[in-house]
């Protein structure tokens, strides 16, 4: 007997077994009780991605770095970044076979437009993708593929235990949830991540399970790594109030830098996005990191030796393994040196991914941020005014800055910073410098950069429930078809026999292409149709009309209320390049409206 003939029995003898569960849980549990051990299973399988990706990343920077010169130049750093590039771009290309890059934005548009749902592979592959290009020293974050992976895992978790919609999008934002805290030993930094960057709803639906699944993942990190904060930070400076008017100056500073920071990320990926050769773009990309890095060290990976080392009061580390090295005792110079790489750092990072490597932007933007707060201070203390700022305060301050205005996310970035770090005493400037650079981006900036490109394209689900329930329906779920189509030569004769099959008062217009020419409206030929007189000479070419407005197939339901609101029709024709497809009427969309609204808003 072979491999297979007994495998073949056991897989559908598991298979009943698993349905009969499935039958007994329905019958047996509430949802919502099942709700929350799915929340406790996916944090456990979340923390543990993120501990083996942590692992994963580790390992392979020290055996890639092990050889590295901390007091001069690496022409290493030119060759590793480019390597670890290439190697994820083959993987994606011939392993993969799909685009796992932008993993949060992907995971937002999975929730407002593909009902939660990921793809299998999405539970391994960005671990994969993302340890190799970061720990050659891809400039980019490890957090955007564990949100991605946790997101997945949350999506087929609750699939495979054929879950409603609804509560696997509460699944996926518990995944996601639990990649963060995991990740950074952060757990209510998971929880409003899923809040403020995903968007969801904090209800009492949602809420335990969320917690459930971040402080699962976190207990996980803990108990693997032990109970040192992520990032070592020490006050050894006492905040004082007089240094608040500095504080609300730093968030100022540190909305600026973001904005700059996200212009910049948008640029660079319409520049690699015009490549039209996949390595030509590769080998652009990996030009403009691997230079960056070999001038500026710091750029390489994560950076988390460089935040872990101004946090720490080692000012002149930011140079080490640089051919600058011997100018770290010079203050303009590290003045500098530390304004070049926050200037650079965007360039590194979308460079990274443009080139075809997997990571994300959160740690990018903790570390501009940190590099921000730091460069503040000690700039204000070397200009000969009356005062010392803590530079180590300040950098520390500045990471939530930048991180809340990147991301849109400023209750995130407050506890996320306090958690990473532990610095739990700052919570005062932590609040007043992320509500500023908060409201700073704003001013420029609607949505984050994670959001703006589906917002563009109405693909966005905001915590706005008109909006967010308009964003889940689609114009192919609310077109009819019943509507009988005439031809512009048919005379009113032959409209009339049309008329009198139809149980509607509205007849397309189509010629031989199946392309929409107009519409006939019965109230608008109600006085002709009763005279026999005419049904041998009027055609419908003479008493056809022009419909106020088209709707192309795929428009998002946003627009679509807006084209009914500008041209005050009840129906409107839907067109796909010209061709008709049907008809959306008003009542169909209030009624789908109210429906998807009680299924969405329900507690």
């Amino acid at each position: 007997m072979d491999e297979k003939t007994v495998k073949g029995p056991i897989r559908n003898r598991f298979h009943e077994a698993f349905m009969r569960f499935l039958v007994w849980r329905e019958q047996h549990v509430k949802e919502r009780t099942f709700t929350m051990f799915l929340a406790l299973l996916v944090g456990i399988l979340g923390g543990l991605a993120a501990l083996v990706l942590k692992i994963a990343i580790h390992y392979i920077s020290r055996a890639a770095t092990s050889t590295i010169n901390v007091t001069g130049g690496n022409w290493l750093y030119i060759l590793l970044p480019a390597v670890g590039v290439i190697i994820t771009a083959l993987y994606v290309r011939y392993a993969v076979r799909h685009n796992i890059s932008h993993g949060v934005t992907r995971v937002l548009y999975a929730i407002s437009q593909n009902k939660s749902r990921l793809k299998r592979h999405n539970m391994y592959t960005s671990m994969v993708a993302s340890s190799i290009t970061i720990g050659f020293g891809g400039s980019v974050g490890a957090e955007g593929p564990i949100v991605y992976t946790g997101a997945a895992i949350g999506s087929n978790v609750g699939s495979w235990f054929r879950m409603s919609p609804r509560t696997l999008m509460i699944l996926v934002g518990c995944g996601a949830a639990a990649g963060i805290a995991g990740i950074f030993k952060a757990p209510i930094a998971g929880m409003l991540f899923t809040l403020e960057v995903l968007m969801l709803d904090l209800t009492t639906v949602s809420v335990m399970p969320l917690l459930i699944a971040s402080i699962t993942a976190a207990t996980i990190a803990y108990m693997s790594t032990g109970y040192e904060f992520e990032f070592f930070f020490a006050q050894s400076e006492d905040f004082y109030m007089g240094r608040i008017p500095y504080v609300i100056l730093l968030g100022v500073f540190c909305g600026l830098v973001s904005l700059y920071f996200t212009r910049v990320m948008n640029f660079m990926e319409n520049f690699f996005g015009r490549f039209r050769h996949r390595w030509i773009k590769t080998l652009a990309g990996c030009v403009i990191l691997s230079s960056l890095v070999f001038l500026f060290p710091p750029l390489y990976g994560e950076g988390y030796g460089s935040i872990v080392g101004l946090l720490g009061g080692d000012t002149s580390s930011i140079v080490n393994g640089s051919i600058f090295y011997g100018d770290r005792d010079s203050v303009w110079f590290i003045i500098l040196f530390i304004g070049l790489i926050i200037l650079t750092k965007a360039f590194a990072t979308s460079a990274t991914n443009g080139a075809g490597g997997v990571g994300g932007t959160f740690a990018p933007s903790l570390y501009v941020g940190c590099m921000s707060g730091f460069l503040f201070a000690y700039v204000v203390n070397h200009l000969g005014f009356d005062i010392t700022l803590s530079t180590k305060n300040f950098a520390l301050i500045g990471m939530a800055g930048v991180m809340s205005a990147v991301m849109h996310a400023p209750l995130m970035a407050i506890f996320l910073t306090a958690e990473l770090t532990g610095g739990y005493d700052l919570f005062l400037p932590l609040l007043i410098v992320s509500t500023i650079a908060y409201g700073t981006i704003k001013v420029f900036e609607p949505y984050s950069i994670y959001t703006m490109r589906l917002a563009q394209r109405g693909e966005l689900m905001t915590h706005h429930k008109d909006k967010a329930v308009l964003t889940l329906l689609k114009v192919g779920n609310v077109i009819e078809t019943d509507f009988l189509p005439v031809h512009p030569d048919m005379s009113l004769k032959e409209v009339v026999d049309v008329i009198s099959r139809s149980n509607r008062n509205l007849f397309p217009v189509l010629n031989d292409k199946g392309e929409l020419q107009g519409v006939v409206l019965l109230d608008d030929i109600r006085n002709i149709m009763f005279r026999p007189d005419l049904y041998r000479k009027l055609y419908v070419s003479t008493f056809m009309s022009t419909p106020p407005a088209r709707i192309e197939l795929g428009e998002n339901m946003d627009t679509v209320m807006k084209i009914f609101d500008d041209t005050g029709a009840w129906n409107l024709p839907v067109v796909e390049n010209g061709r008709y497809v049907g008809f959306v009427s008003k009542s169909k969309i209030f009624n789908s409206y109210r429906r998807v609204l009680r299924h969405y808003c329900e507690d």
